[in-house]
């Protein structure tokens, strides 16, 4: 903790617990009926979404899953846009047109939220050979989870990226649970780390609930790809509290797995960090929390004050080739 100034670890606090706050609203407004369509929910990773966040740069790209809201408002999103955008409303980052499973934010280099995982990690191959040819010492993330990593593209993707030595980081969020297929049933390895052997890069494993460790990992690899030493492989071992979708009864894992999984609460976590390295007291933490519920609540406001996009919207912002006849 103290390579980074008191500041930043603070504001890395509130944001894990601006995160929370964000997503366990959006678990009541489906429930309330408010917020229509499937959500995935990312509440108890916080600290992927901070820790990769904090460590990479600004001028890095990333991509991530439809679990990672928590990842777009990490890198630094307006929550007032966020919640808008999710709620389908005009003044959403994407006119409310992306919602959930597709929001981007171009102006953190975030290219976005992806339904389709696999695929994803391809694309990131994409913006990593751009960045190389820039040559500006950039690299580009993707998040993923564990299901994904069991798919074609994800060894395609490490396959090509480590041929080309593409300054491009892939990062495995194993919460154990693809939709409902455990990951113990469905993996042949203990890590998914170790095959990034098979293409001869980098494969590390960090404690996914444990923000520092996170933040120390992705800062050691990218460290490394920006030396020129070709991508990597991390794999960040976490879980999720909720289903795989609000309203997901779970009947996959016992009550008794899902409280062992709230026992290693990442932000309560971090905060007990914070107190014990006499960096925050519980009144700095109950503060930080404060401030961010009450940005929660003007994001809140902002949303349901906000119009839903015209008619005149449905054919703005395609790409498109005109058709002549003869």
């Amino acid at each position: 903790m103290m390579e980074l100034p008191k500041e930043k670890l603070l504001s890395m606090y509130k944001t894990m617990t601006a995160i929370r706050g964000f997503e366990e609203s959006l678990a009541e407004a489906v429930t309330g009926g408010t917020l229509p369509g499937f959500v995935h929910l990312g509440v108890g990773q916080e600290a992927v979404h901070v820790g990769v966040c904090t460590a990479l740069r600004e001028t890095d790209w990333i991509s991530s899953t439809h679990r990672d809201h928590g990842m777009i408002l990490a890198r630094g999103a307006d929550i007032k846009r966020m919640r808008a955008e999710i709620f389908g409303k005009v003044t959403g980052y994407c006119k409310g047109k992306g919602g959930s499973m597709h929001l981007a934010v171009y102006d953190k280099r975030a290219t976005g939220c992806n339904g389709i995982l696999g695929p994803s990690q391809t694309i990131n191959n994409g913006v990593a050979l751009a960045l190389k040819r820039e040559g500006k010492g950039n690299i580009s993330a993707v998040v993923f989870g564990d299901g994904a990593a069991h798919r074609g593209e994800f060894h395609e993707a490490l396959n090509f990226a480590a041929c080309w030595k593409l300054p491009a980081l892939a990062i495995c969020v194993n919460n154990h649970y693809a939709i409902s297929v455990c990951f113990d049933d469905a993996c042949s390895v203990e890590d998914i780390a170790a095959r990034a052997a098979g293409y001869g890069i980098p494969g590390l494993v960090a404690d996914g609930n444990d923000v520092m460790a996170v933040y120390e990992a992705v800062s050691q690899t990218a460290k490394a790809i920006r030396e020129g030493k070709g991508p990597a492989l991390l794999e960040l071992k976490t879980s999720r509290w909720r289903g795989h979708f609000e309203g997901d009864p779970q009947p996959y894992r016992t009550a008794e797995q899902l409280e062992a999984d709230k026992k290693k609460d990442p932000i309560a976590r971090f905060g007990l960090q914070l107190i014990a390295q006499g960096i925050a007291t519980e009144a700095d933490l109950a503060a930080l929390k404060a401030q961010a519920d009450k940005e929660l609540q003007e994001a809140i406001e902002f949303s349901d004050k906000s119009d839903y996009p015209g008619p005149e919207e449905l054919f703005t912002d395609l790409f498109y080739t005109e058709r002549r006849a003869g």
